[in-house]
């Protein structure tokens, strides 16, 4: 009997790409007697691939047949739930479980994570008995913290993790590494390198793979190249890391010598290394190399291109000035251009003042609604830059009329380890005076050799002089002021910064690494920017 039940089950998860719904009904008319095996595949099948209306019939069929005090059914049901975004039944069941254990409790802080009320996590957790977390109670919460752009917050409960002297395994480590990636903290980066070369897990393959993603979004690509090459074992995400880590630098040639060195090898692409290479050539304007790489993707690899991949190639091509191939390219496609795309084809048609094509895009663009602020932002200052205020007025009006709200600029900056974060216009830093007082300095050092301000970057109808303030208040100004202050001169620092970089603070850059004599590497969005003697690594493709 209890084979049966177990044989069942296997088919059941064999069945996991069909439809939930069809594994349910097959369940039930099998005549066969329903058992918690069956219930457990069925909810966990709901969960992966979020059939929330099915879920709920096992649910139902669950209490129905008395499994309601059964704790490893319903601590699936609750993560099914949660996998659904569906935290409010999630919530539900916790509540109602007649007793819980560390894994429920630890799966209940993953879905409010998941779900995005850390907040909650973070009461719960605190609310637990010090005895009673295991290191997956700490996994979970931190690593949830991370998924949710709180990484300082997840670094304080690591460290005070370790201080309680809870023994940190891989998937401590990697989360922990993935956070100081995602927020370029270079020297927390290093000592936790440091924390896993002596916790022994160096030789893990997954920690190894996210070591070198580390060190290539911390901006040190060397170190990433030099892990690299040490990791005793190489999978294809290994080299994906490797290969979007050239990328993101705008070092193309570099990524397409790892990719057909990863080739050699005998090691397979998959998707992804593609995305990386195609993104690499796109910012290099490598545009034969880019489509010799989609084109073995597809014809070598038989690898059906996603809208990434689309995206990648109408970008290559319009960069590259080709904007009418591009615009049939897109004609070509045999799937609808989403909004990323459309957007990433009218920055290149903005930066081409090609007015035709980016006021046709832009209509199309708009009839998408697109939920991102982006796509907005671009057609504004499309309309600004060719001064046409009723344009910019009425983007601003539908952004109004559909809820949508411009994204922040922020960038930060890692000071003797400690982050400081700066927001366009910000004056809420201890030192905001000296800043803004040292920024004007360089200002009038630059114009002094020529600089000239790009107003047409601001989009309001306001004087000169006022278009000129508030330039002097993005948020990279305001970050590298405060590097240039703070750090001894000839040092080198890095940046980061949430949306692509304005081309004059781009220009501002190059010109203050000339002037102070230092190394400024920015992160955007985009892609790195190594500020050297007034030059940057991007040869102003970007």
């Amino acid at each position: 009997m209890l084979q049966r039940n177990f044989s069942w089950a296997r088919r059941i998860n064999c069945m996991a790409n069909q439809s939930p719904s069809r594994n349910f009904h097959q369940l039930r008319s099998s005549g066969r007697k329903i058992t918690g095996f069956h219930l457990s595949s069925i909810v966990k099948i709901c969960g992966r691939v979020e059939a929330l209306q099915e879920g709920r019939q096992a649910h139902c069929l669950l209490l129905k047949l008395g499994f309601n005090a059964d704790l490893f059914l319903m601590t699936t049901l609750l993560d099914m739930y949660s996998k659904c975004t569906n935290i409010h039944d999630a919530c539900r069941v916790f509540d109602e479980m007649p007793q819980r254990d560390v894994v429920v409790i630890n799966s209940m802080i993953s879905g409010l994570c998941r779900c995005h009320l850390p907040s909650y996590a973070i009461d719960l957790f605190t609310k637990m008995n010090q005895s009673d977390r295991d290191v997956g109670t700490w996994n979970s919460l931190i690593s949830g913290l991370g998924h949710n752009s709180e990484g300082r917050a997840a670094l304080i409960f690591f460290g005070r993790m370790r201080v309680e002297g809870v023994e940190v395994d891989v998937m401590t480590m990697i989360s922990v590494i993935s956070i100081c990636a995602d927020m370029a903290m270079i020297v927390h980066a290093q000592q936790v390198h440091g924390l896993v070369i002596k916790s022994g897990f160096e030789l893990y393959l997954p920690v190894g793979n996210a070591i070198v993603d580390m060190y290539a979004k911390c901006g040190c690509m060397g170190d990433a190249c030099l892990c690299f090459q040490n990791m005793p074992f190489k999978n294809v995400i290994s080299w994906t890391s490797l290969i979007s880590g050239y990328a993101k630098h705008g070092f193309g040639v570099e990524a397409l010598k790892a990719f057909h060195q990863m080739e050699m090898e005998g090691v397979v692409p998959n998707k992804i290394t593609f995305l990386g290479t195609l993104y690499a050539c796109s910012h290099s304007g490598l545009l034969q190399e880019g489509w010799i790489s989609f084109t073995s993707m597809v014809n070598k690899y038989s690898i059906a291109p996603t809208m990434e991949h689309y995206t990648c190639m109408v970008d290559l091509l319009a960069r590259a000035g080709r904007l009418y191939e591009a615009h049939e390219f897109i004609e070509k496609m045999p799937i609808k251009p989403d909004a990323k795309l459309l957007t990433a084809f009218l920055s290149s048609c903005c930066h081409h003042k090609n007015v035709e094509l980016a006021s046709a895009v832009g209509k199309k663009l708009l009839q998408l609604q697109p939920q991102e602020s982006g796509a907005y932002i671009s057609l504004s200052n499309f309309y600004g830059s060719v001064g046409d205020m009723e344009g910019v007025a009425n983007v601003r009006r539908l952004m109004l009329e559909r809820g949508i709200r411009k994204e922040k600029a922020c960038t930060w900056i890692e000071i003797s380890r400690k982050v400081h974060s700066f927001e366009s216009g910000d004056r809420s830093h201890p030192d905001y005076q000296k800043i803004y007082d040292h920024l004007r300095v360089l200002i009038q050092k630059m114009k002094n050799i020529g600089y000239v301000p790009d107003t047409s970057m601001v989009a309001q109808n306001v004087e000169e002089l006022t278009k000129e303030e508030i330039l002097l208040g993005h948020s990279e100004k305001l970050a590298i002021a405060f590097g240039i202050m703070s750090t001894p001169p000839g040092t080198r620092f890095l940046i980061v910064k949430n949306l692509r970089v304005c081309a004059d603070c781009h220009v501002f850059t190059g010109l203050i690494s000339k002037i102070e004599g230092r190394e400024i590497v920015a992160r955007d969005s985009s892609r790195f920017h190594h500020f050297k003697d007034g030059v940057c690594s991007c040869g102003n493709y970007w």
